[in-house]
């Protein structure tokens, strides 16, 4: 099992990354999102610069925001700076999207951004449509100049739930990052899904698949409960931040059957606090605040003890947590990837590094 670490991307904060390297950890994923956090590529390339040994990608980079050809530039300028230990991971754009009012690229545009990033990466030419218009050949010229690495493989971490984008990670992705644990079954189903999806386009998936989980933890000490103060402030921001993405879903779908029982009062809750507080010409640019980041103070009282439970992420004693990591791994996953509260990051990177990296 590998571990990574990531936090909002926040360029004058780029230690965070050889803060990681420092605790052990073997990956740093910045993340994309346009509208609240500095620019991903530049945070990276400082975090390239400034460490040696932990690989560094996008966590996630967002299809509907940058050309296929300009995503794959970028990452491949980072990697001239840290070759071989670079990685793209992407994905359709939840909050990136989201944020300005737009929904995620659909899964055939998907499909094709990432046949185009993964053959350009390659050094291969490919055929490319930009929106609108006619496909043209295209590659990366003038590579004598040595502007951008791909003689270093540059994997492709495709970040997928719905079962076309997970096919689509079996046709082109080098592994997968799931958002939040899934359940032994499921996370065994979607692995079964990505396999086919290789098969249909003739690629093998073996064991050298990297599955990833971007989730958060809470090591609970003596004492503490899902109600103290601390775990609240350690899990809130990406406890709301599960309510905020199943209200897209709910907008989206036009139905919330997907909602657990145990959480349906709370959410009944939600939906009124967010119809009623925000209103509907700019909920799009109030639904995500805080997003993965912090607490917004009007949103605690949703933190309780069945939403910490529900957004699945690693809270627990110490043997607790182990336990279900040895299952996830079981399953197949093979890198938990924490993503804590901007203003407890190195706290909690540093307690996870001590009481479970140490033990695992």
């Amino acid at each position: 099992m590998k571990f990574g670490g990531i936090v909002a991307t926040k360029i004058d904060d780029w230690q965070i990354f050889p803060y990681l390297e420092d605790l052990g950890y073997d990956s740093g994923w910045v993340p994309d999102s346009q509208m609240i956090w500095s620019d991903c590529y530049a945070t990276m390339a400082l975090a390239a610069q400034n460490t040696s040994t932990l690989r560094l990608g996008t966590g996630v980079a967002i299809a509907g925001t940058r050309l296929a050809p300009v995503t794959a530039h970028s990452i491949a300028s980072i990697n001239r700076i840290a070759p071989g230990r670079v990685f793209l991971g992407i994905g359709t754009g939840h909050t990136a999207m989201r944020i300005m009012g737009q929904d995620p690229v659909p899964p055939s545009a998907f499909r094709d951004y990432l046949r185009v990033v993964r053959g350009l990466l390659a050094g291969e030419e490919v055929e490319y449509a930009p929106p609108g218009k006619e496909s043209q050949p295209i590659k990366f010229l003038d590579r004598q100049l040595e502007c951008i690495d791909t003689e270093h493989q540059v994997p492709i971490y495709v970040a997928a739930n719905g079962p076309k984008a997970l096919a689509a990670t079996g046709a082109y992705g080098d592994g997968r990052i799931s958002a939040g644990n899934e359940p032994y079954g499921l996370l065994t189903q979607n692995l079964e899904r990505i396999r086919r999806g290789g098969e249909e386009v003739g690629r093998v998936i073996d064991d050298s698949f990297h599955a990833s989980v971007l989730t958060f933890a809470c090591i609970m000490r003596p004492g503490e409960t899902l109600t103290s103060d601390r775990v609240i402030e350690e899990t809130g921001a990406q406890v709301v931040s599960s309510l905020h993405f199943w209200y897209e879903l709910y907008r989206q779908r036009g139905n919330d059957k997907f909602i657990l029982g145990e959480v349906r009062g709370l959410w009944e809750d939600y939906k009124r606090y967010v119809e009623t507080e925000m209103p509907e010409d700019r909920r799009h640019q109030i639904l995500h605040t805080g997003h993965c980041a912090y607490l917004p103070e009007a949103e605690r009282r949703f933190v309780t003890p069945e939403m910490i439970k529900a957004s699945g992420g690693l809270v627990g004693e110490p043997d607790e947590i182990l336990s279900r990591m040895k299952a996830l791994e079981a399953a197949g996953l093979r890198e938990v990837v924490l993503m804590p509260p901007i203003h407890v990051a190195r706290s909690n990177f540093q307690e996870f590094s001590e009481q479970i990296m140490a033990k695992y």
